[in-house]
């Protein structure tokens, strides 16, 4: 169980990513995650964080440049004491974008572990919010 102060600190690894991204510093976007932390996007694959620093760094540069991102938590639960799962909305705002677009919306799946007193990032995925190409899975 996570106690609030828990729940605080997880919460605060989105607004991290969101001030990280705000100036486009990809070393503070990959400082949230572990050394062996993974990074999966559409048509991403990162390995460790290096990785995403890397990754992140020419994004940046190319096709995320003058983007902004938001993201905020709908979820946070336990899975054991040093162990969570995050699920949180958001997106990326293309310059000059002030709402969130239908093309841009995600939902992101956080697993969070806390390592020397720190809760870091250990495993990220999202998936576009709206995919017309997406399989009902209840169908």
């Amino acid at each position: 169980m996570t106690t609030d102060a828990d729940n605080a600190a997880i919460a605060a690894l989105t607004q991290k990513v969101v001030a990280a991204w705000a100036y486009a510093d990809a070393e503070s976007f990959a400082s949230v995650f572990t050394d062996d932390g993974t990074m999966i996007l559409p048509g991403v694959f990162c390995a460790s964080r290096d990785e995403v620093r890397t990754y992140m760094a020419e994004a940046f540069a190319g096709r995320y440049k003058g983007t902004q991102v938001i993201g905020k938590p709908i979820s946070i639960r336990a899975v054991g004491p040093d162990v969570a799962i995050l699920l949180s909305k958001g997106g990326i705002l293309q310059p000059g974008e002030t709402e969130m677009s239908e093309a841009g919306a995600i939902r992101a799946s956080w697993l969070v572990v806390r390592r020397e007193g720190q809760w870091r990032l250990f495993a990220y995925q999202n998936s576009p919010l709206n995919d017309p190409n997406a399989v009902d899975a209840a169908a």
